[in-house]
């Protein structure tokens, strides 16, 4: 049986796109789209160009102050860079350690789950409808290079080894992969063993090891050979894993999700030690949405609750904090004050190193 999907449990997806009102089944597709209402869609293989036709081209993001502070998913770094990326197909972007923001052009008014940059340069992003942008410029201006509209499922996450070879996970098992840039991709699904359709929400390479996928009902998967070929793991945990993390070690990886679950692993997922965190009213149950190693060597995670979860020991112990507003969020990286860059429900957050916001 799928794991259901609703604004009560703390499925990443639900935690991160539910932040805006639902007022009908339709709607509840579109915010929450790992709706298990749905049938799964049959497994296909399609190569699409990246010729996008202008008569049926999308509307452009509409650019405006609120989005600093509207829903925001995912955040990076492209050298001295910071791009964040959210609702309404909005990106922004800044080169002053968060001080101040610009809004990219961006050909879609869909929202954008993730974002991942090769080089400070080259970058893309995914999200709903089978979305994939591209850039070429640090994120200032985008292209679109696939959409499925007819599939009506989000794309969750994306990686790439360099400018030319990638991939892009998403709902009901979706597996894409590029070996020129994004001028074409193809469903290549059929290579994970994933016959239910099991959404994958992340992916990532892990040192000296090879690429590592999570999901819902803890579904795992890697490869040792870069993408050439996938196996099955029998991961720690039957709910929904929403992000990895690479260690600072080889073969060393840290999932974590659903109600504040967190493993490490040194081995590349051959055997997991679970983190239980503690909290003032017992083990945390909030669930965990994004992940970063700062330049201390310090791992931070970030969740539901605004919570704000600190290890200086590779994951084996975490100290806990809570934003005063307990807005969910969704990504973090460092500032180069020791500060961290927040985003999630509420848009942008400059924080210091607990997660409480401090002037800029």
């Amino acid at each position: 049986m799928r794991e259901p999907l609703s604004p009560a449990c703390e499925h990443r997806t639900a935690m991160t796109r539910l932040c805006r009102s639902v007022q009908s089944c339709t709607d509840l597709f579109k915010v929450l789209p790992l709706c298990a209402a749905l049938l799964i869609p049959s497994l296909y293989s399609v190569s699409v160009s990246a010729n996008t036709d202008e008569a049926t081209a999308p509307a452009y993001s509409i650019a405006s102050a609120a989005a600093q502070t509207g829903l925001l998913l995912d955040v990076v770094r492209a050298g001295q860079r910071l791009l964040t990326v959210g609702d309404r197909g909005h990106i922004l972007y800044s080169d002053n350690d968060g001080q101040s923001w610009a809004q990219a052009k961006v050909p879609t008014q869909q929202l954008l789950t993730a974002v991942y940059f090769v080089d400070q340069q080259y970058g893309w992003a995914v999200g709903h409808d089978a979305l994939i942008l591209a850039t070429t410029d640090a994120g200032e201006t985008w292209t679109r290079q696939y959409d499925d509209l007819e599939q009506e499922s989000p794309l969750l996450d994306i990686w790439f080894k360099d400018r030319n070879q990638g991939y892009a996970v998403g709902a009901y098992g979706m597996l894409l992969k590029t070996d020129n840039g994004g001028q074409d991709w193809q469903r290549i699904d059929e290579q994970l063993d994933n016959e239910e359709g099991y959404h994958l929400n992340a992916i990532s390479a892990v040192t000296d090891a090879g690429l590592f996928i999570v999901g819902e009902m803890g579904m795992m998967f890697r490869s040792a050979d870069w993408g050439d070929s996938w196996e099955v793991l029998e991961g720690p945990y039957r709910g929904s894993l929403f992000g990895i993390v690479a260690g600072q070690q080889p073969q060393a990886l840290v999932v974590y999700g659903l109600r504040g679950h967190i493993f490490r692993s040194n081995d590349f997922g051959e055997s997991w030690l679970e983190t239980k965190v503690q909290t003032d009213s017992g083990d945390l149950q909030f669930g965990l949405a994004g992940a970063s190693f700062l330049s201390t060597g310090e791992l931070v995670i970030v969740g539901h609750g605004g919570t704000v979860l600190r290890s200086e020991n590779g994951a084996e112990s975490f100290t806990v904090a809570s934003r005063a507003d307990r807005a969910s969020l969704t990504g973090v990286v460092a500032s180069v004050d020791d500060g961290l860059i927040l985003v999630g429900q509420n848009g942008i957050h400059t924080t210091d190193a607990h997660g409480n916001d401090v002037a800029r």
